[in-house]
């Protein structure tokens, strides 16, 4: 017997399905091994910070707030809405008649009586507590407690880390009384604006050391301007805020009037870039 053309071609569509199949199946492996699933975002936490101690303080230490009200460890604000909601209902209604005012009354003692809600007080040791600043509740505010490190060795990767964080170089001309914005550091020319001083809001930051002081005014001298000698902040907007927050609480689930000192580095996360906690310190 010999082998015959059809049982070449047949043989070779055999070779070249089975080759196909082998190489779809590869590139399958290769997508499901690279695959990264959707990032869950977070349920954003308001976290209501509000610092301040003196440095000679104890950390279980609290001010004495003084209420004149009984303390209440679960208090509710019905009671506290109704009652500035009513006053406006009656003020308005009393105007128009008598009988409307009598109506009133009714409906409002009929409220009330349905009102379960709990003023809130509070009580604190009356001392001194341990932090910075004065008043508060002890603890450091955020400028005194955040340190980030910037871990590229490039100028372009720095910028660009800027970038994705949404943050501005800010640069402060003492002698022509103005500040000088830069954003979109990464582009060969960044977007540049000029305000006089005072009304930002915002948080900063300024360096404690190392070279990055030389990388920011070689971002300003691309957008023309010499810093030599001049002060340079980092502008951070609410959102970058409000992360750097977040991550700090879910470092160790502490408290902020508990923790002294978060020391964060900025780590490559797929296409752009993520603050990751690397230690921190407490007052107790």
């Amino acid at each position: 017997m010999n082998v015959t053309s059809y049982d070449k071609s047949s043989a070779g569509m055999i070779a070249a399905v089975l080759t196909l199949l082998g190489i779809t199946g590869l590139l399958v492996a290769i997508y499901f091994t690279n695959y990264r699933p959707p990032k869950i975002d977070a349920v954003p936490v308001e976290l209501v910070d509000m610092p301040g101690g003196y440095e000679d303080g104890s950390p279980d230490e609290t001010p004495n707030l003084e209420s004149p009200e009984e303390e209440v460890p679960d208090p509710a604000i019905a009671e506290t809405t109704d009652e500035a909601q009513v006053e406006e209902m009656l003020e308005t209604i009393v105007e128009l008649s008598d009988s409307a005012t009598q109506q009133v009354e009714t409906v409002i003692q009929s409220e009330s009586s349905q009102n379960s809600g709990e003023k809130g007080s509070a009580s604190g040791t009356g001392g001194r507590p341990l932090g910075m600043g004065g008043g508060g509740r002890g603890g450091f505010p955020a400028e005194q407690r955040w340190f980030i490190k910037f871990d590229d060795d490039t100028i372009d990767v720095y910028a660009r880390q800027l970038d994705h964080f949404g943050i501005e170089l800010a640069a402060f001309f003492q002698s022509e009384a103005k500040l000088v914005y830069i954003k979109d550091l990464a582009k060969p020319k960044p977007a540049v604006r000029e305000v006089k001083t005072g009304g930002d809001q915002r948080l900063f930051m300024t360096w404690r050391g190392g070279t990055r002081r030389k990388a920011d005014e070689s971002l300003f001298k691309k957008a023309g301007y010499d810093t030599t000698g001049v002060p340079i902040m980092h502008m951070y907007p609410k959102a970058t805020e409000q992360n750097l927050a977040q991550v700090e609480v879910d470092y160790r689930n502490r408290k902020t009037a508990e923790i002294r000192r978060t020391y964060f580095n900025v780590r490559k996360d797929g296409a752009g870039f993520k603050f990751v906690v690397t230690s921190q310190s407490y007052l107790r």
